[in-house]
This record gives C-alpha cells, structure tokens and sequence, in this order.
C-alpha cells in the first residue's frame, strides 16, 4: 500500500460514462458502487471522489481534492484559483469543444445581444453572463435556471437564455435560435495549487495527464500494418502519412518489405485500395489504445 495517495475528482453526471471510459483506455479501471460517491481504482497511489461537475474546481481549489476533470466554462464561472494543467477535448457526445450560446425565440426579432437590453436571461452560467454582458454595457437581468433552460423562452419567462450544447439540435427543436456564441468550453484537468508544488503529486497528475492525452490522441487513429514489394516502396513512401515516418523492417523473401504506419482513420478507406494497387498484401488495420 503506498503512503501517497493522489485524490482524483471524476465529474459525475453527463461527463462520467465518458470520462471512465477515456481513463480505462489510458490504463485504469474505476469500478462504481451503487449509491456511493467514492469509485474504486485499480491504482494504490490514487482515490477517487464523485462530484458535480459544476463543483469540481471548488473542491480542488480549497484542497478536499488535489486534481480533477471539469468543464472550463466552470472553472470561469466560480473564478476558481486552480491549476490548468491541461485542455482535454471529449464529451458524451463528440470529441470536439462544447458551446455556451446566446439564444432566443425563432421569430422575437433580436439578432445581437445589444438587442437584448432591459431583458431577462435565464441561464446555469449566472455569474459568466453578467459579466459578458456587463463588459458590454448591455443592461439585462440575468436568473439562474435549474434546468429546461430552453422551455422557459417558450414559456415566456425570459427573454433569452444562455445554454450549452454541442450540436444546436435541442435549442433548434424548442424553435429558438442562436444569435451569439459566448464561449467555447472543454474539459480540463486542473489541480490544486499545494499539491502541484508537491512533488509527488505532481509527477503523478503529470503521467495521468501523459496517458490521457495519449488515449485522446488515439481515438480516430489506427495502425496500418502490410507486406510491401521492395521495387514499389518508393512510390509506396508518398502515399503513407505518419507521425514520423513509417516502420519499415526486412523479411526473409528479399523482395519484400514489412511496413507499419499510424494514420488518421478518415484516410484509410481512400489509402488501402492505392496500397493494393501498388501491390501490398496483408493489409491488417488495428486499433489504438493510446499514442504518445
């Protein structure tokens, strides 16, 4: 058992199917318990904790835990003195950024957030909106919602909201429409000032961010791995991307070659049938846990 323990904050709610799922394709398990806040984790130098995502930064901030994944967009919010050691592309939806956006009625007539002065605009991200619209000299009143943000315009209880979403398709389907987007947000891993100045600690939130970083970077790669006749090789080298540069090996029939690629997985439809033209065989594609 070791004597270190790093405390980990795993955001609970949308984000937790999909941040375990990230930490088992970096290398550990965490095995919820029904009812229980605290997951176990298959690694001695580490305890997990359960919390909101809307809370993280708090915790982490004041010590109760040392690090954890949270959205950037409420770091902000609670203008938390944390550590961001890293930006984290992934959500329960696509790998790609998340977007706080400025909506209203489909037909209300306001197209810019000047039109929206002397208006309510219900919102979860209350003390980010204030000052959005206050840098801008735009008077409005801003309540907090505890959720069915998009059904409160329909209803006439405010005249705008400020939401999150991915896609726009549930703001779309209320009928409302986007007229700004406020901010691009993302999950990060932060951590508490004391314990990034330990050095244990901090070797260990390093090599979570390492392998974490890794399993994202891996997710739309694969490896390519084929036989490739020697006299074709040249041509072969133009069309294989890669991180470096392909692995290239000899084999016991002198005229051919053992060659192993990474590449981007939207190349491969197009990249396999020019292979076989060339006149590779073998052509085994696998996929990747991580690429560091």
């Amino acid at each position: 058992m070791s004597a270190n323990k790093l405390k980990l904050g795993i955001p609970k709610g949308s984000l937790q199917d999909a941040t375990i799922k990230l930490f088992e394709k970096s290398g550990w398990k965490i095995r919820l318990h029904s009812r229980n806040y605290f997951p176990e984790i298959d690694d001695e130098e580490l305890t997990c904790s359960m919390c909101r995502a809307q809370e993280m930064a708090m915790y982490v901030e004041q010590g109760t835990l040392d690090c954890g994944l949270t959205g950037k967009d409420w770091v902000l919010e609670n203008n938390s003195d944390v550590v961001v050691v890293a930006d984290l592309i992934y959500s329960k939806v696509s790998n790609r950024p998340a977007r706080w956006v400025l909506a209203v009625a489909g037909d209300s007539g306001y197209e810019k957030p000047e039109d929206l002065a002397g208006k309510k605009i219900s919102t979860e991200l209350v003390n980010f909106t204030k000052k959005y619209f206050a840098e801008r000299n735009i008077p409005v009143e801003v309540a907090f919602s505890w959720g069915a943000t998009e059904a409160k315009v329909v209803e006439g209880l405010c005249d705008a909201i400020v939401e999150v979403t991915e896609t726009g398709t549930t703001i779309r389907a209320h009928g409302l429409k986007i007229i700004k987007d406020l901010l691009i947000t993302n999950t990060q891993l932060i951590a508490n000032k004391k314990a990034w100045e330990d050095p244990f600690k901090r070797r260990k939130i390093e090599h979570l961010n390492l392998l974490l970083q890794g399993a994202l970077k891996a997710e739309h790669m694969v490896g390519l791995k084929m036989n490739m006749p020697k006299a074709k090789m040249d041509e072969g080298m133009k069309l294989l991307p890669s991180l470096t540069s392909p692995t290239v090996s000899a084999l016991s029939n002198d005229a051919w070659l053992s060659v192993e690629i990474v590449v981007d997985e939207s190349v491969v439809r197009e990249l396999i049938p020019q292979l076989q033209e060339l006149g590779a065989e073998g052509i085994i594609e696998y996929p990747l846990n991580k690429v560091i």
